[in-house]
């Protein structure tokens, strides 16, 4: 009997806890999401909202990310807390660095993906996870960024055009009703990269509230990340699932 996957719908996968080792000293808490029965196609390195509008780990489009992309796509889903940041899971040493100290962050977490041997890594940042993307994150060893919501609020030209010198593939999805930057002045400002793809998402918002939201971004994301996995993912799951609080954050 299928089960229609919902907003808590959790699919199954090989979840573990993982300890990130920043180079400034700092552990930091996250999770691993794997494929249960298979080697990943792709993976993301998430990057979350602003820990000081309430974003962290478990923000909800990375957590549904976690929960049914490995069993749909066979994508690994690698999420963490920035430095300071608390959830469930724990709490991650340091402090907020708006964004300058947390360079060790993403580092770390690109470090990880690696050491696991994880392929086809793809920084997927949310909001301020963004800018973290773009400051840190252009890297030899990510094959592009996937942006949801960029703000482009502590990122600067120059790092736009590191990105644009790289070759690296930037893909932004930016809601129609964004509170910070909507499709429009986003395509302006991202013409800096020439190899950005720009996609407004009609209807949506800057929290992706709402599952029409969040499928859009997960059907975009598989599509980037893993092309051979046929999108629109299915909305019904033939198999064992779970069901969760479906936590909020964003920022």
């Amino acid at each position: 009997m299928s089960t229609v996957i919902r907003s808590g719908t959790v699919l199954p996968a090989r979840r573990e806890d993982v300890e990130l080792h920043t180079a400034d000293g700092l552990t930091l808490v996250g999770e691993l999401a794997l494929p249960l029965d298979r080697e990943p196609v792709g993976t993301l390195v998430t990057l979350h909202p602003l820990p000081t509008h309430g974003g962290y780990m478990d923000s909800h489009v990375f957590r549904k990310a976690s929960w049914r992309l490995p069993a749909l796509a066979g994508v690994a889903v690698l999420r963490f807390n920035l430095r300071g940041v608390s959830s469930p899971r724990g709490t991650s040493e340091g402090t907020f660095d708006s964004g300058d100290a947390e360079r060790f962050d993403v580092a770390a977490a690109i470090e990880l993906a690696e050491f696991r041997d994880l392929p086809n890594r793809w920084l997927v940042g949310w909001s301020f996870g963004t800018d973290l993307a773009l400051m840190h994150g252009n890297d030899p060893s990510v094959e592009g960024a996937i942006l949801l919501s960029p703000p482009l609020r502590f990122s600067a030209p120059q790092h736009l055009q590191a990105w644009a010198a790289s070759g690296h593939p930037v893909l932004a999805l930016v809601p129609e009703l964004d509170d910070y930057l909507r499709p429009d002045e986003a395509r302006e400002r991202f013409a800096a990269i020439p190899q950005a793809r720009v996609v407004g998402v009609d209807g949506a918002k800057h929290l992706w509230v709402g599952e029409t939201a969040v499928r859009r971004v997960l059907d975009e994301v598989v599509a980037q990340v893993a092309p051979g996995v046929p999108v629109p993912l299915p909305t019904e799951w033939d198999g064992p699932s779970e069901t969760h609080d479906d936590l909020r954050g964003g920022g």
